[in-house]
């Protein structure tokens, strides 16, 4: 289930609730020192500080603190553009801060930090399948990595490079913009109790059809702001068409899709290879990685920064 829409009140709260699971497989590795200024870089690239300035400044609130800190980032998967690395960086970037900082800190109050810097950040602390309430300052976890062993995600993407508008830009204007947002929110309140039920009951088809549901009505939102924002390509029209005509067939291939034109796609471990196959014919540009339910974050004792 998408996040999608912040409450109006500065704290970067989410206006509606989601549900998620962590990908195994796909990680942000962020090393950080104590520097005399605030600096981060993602993939060699120094980034707008005006983006993480209200993280850093959350930061040296939360440790009682006046430190800067350095810090360097790599993702395993393409960046900004629509898989979740903001997410990942972010929750990456809080518990390499700790670290250098030489503090431990709850779960949960890590949660919280990263939410300062990305809403969704705050999930993927987490592992397993996580959920993060509607007007929530921290998620918490739903459901461990071992709940459902046999859930795979075929992630499919289909344009590496970022996408056209940021996830923030595109929030915001949404918001502003669309008549249909006040339904959206409305409606992703009243899916999450039957989200919940089909994850615990491993329902892969009832599951499928909600996280569905959700995504298609999180997209239309997006058309229906004025300008429409259109993250799909021609590929990902492909990609959903394919997952419909295995499900047709009898195999269970469930798509959404975030902000952006790539395509994560539910199945069962033994159906996972059919299914990469059916991208591939339907997309040959695309990119598959096959995933699984994943561990959240891991903080080890590395001083230095990733080169």
């Amino acid at each position: 289930m998408k996040y999608w829409g912040k409450i109006e009140t500065g704290d970067n709260l989410p206006a509606t609730p989601s549900l998620a699971v962590t990908l195994g497989g796909l990680y942000t590795d962020t090393s950080a020192r104590i520097a005399e200024e605030d600096s981060i870089t993602v993939g060699g690239w120094l980034q707008d500080p005006g983006r993480y300035a209200r993280f850093f400044d959350c930061l040296r609130s939360q440790l009682r603190v006046s430190s800067r800190f350095q810090a360097r980032s790599v993702n395993s998967f393409p960046t900004a553009a629509g898989l979740a690395s903001s997410y990942s960086g972010f929750a990456a970037l809080a518990g390499a801060c700790f670290r250098a900082a030489g503090r431990e800190i709850p779960t949960e109050e890590l949660s919280e930090l990263a939410r300062m810097g990305s809403v969704s950040a705050a999930r993927s602390v987490f592992g397993g399948f996580v959920l993060l309430p509607e007007g929530a300052r921290a998620a918490s976890q739903a459901f461990d990595v071992a709940h459902w062993p046999d859930l795979r995600i075929v992630v499919a993407v289909l344009r590496p490079g970022p996408k056209p508008v940021s996830s923030r830009k595109a929030m915001q204007e949404t918001a502003e913009k669309s008549p249909f947002y006040p339904q959206w929110v409305s409606q992703s309140r009243a899916l999450l109790p039957e989200a919940l039920q089909a994850l615990q009951d491993r329902d892969l088809e009832k599951l499928g059809q909600i996280v569905r549901s959700s995504y298609s009505m999180m997209h239309a939102v997006m058309l229906a702001s004025r300008p429409p924002i259109l993250y799909w390509l021609p590929a990902t029209l492909a990609v959903i068409h394919a997952c419909r005509q295995l499900r047709d067939r009898g195999t269970g291939a469930w798509e959404t899709i975030d902000a952006g034109p790539q395509v994560k796609i539910l199945c069962s471990a033994a159906d996972a290879q059919k299914v990469v196959r059916s991208v591939q014919e339907a997309a040959p540009e695309a990119r598959t990685i096959l995933s699984f339910p994943g561990d959240g974050i891991s903080l080890t004792s590395a001083e230095e920064p990733a080169p």
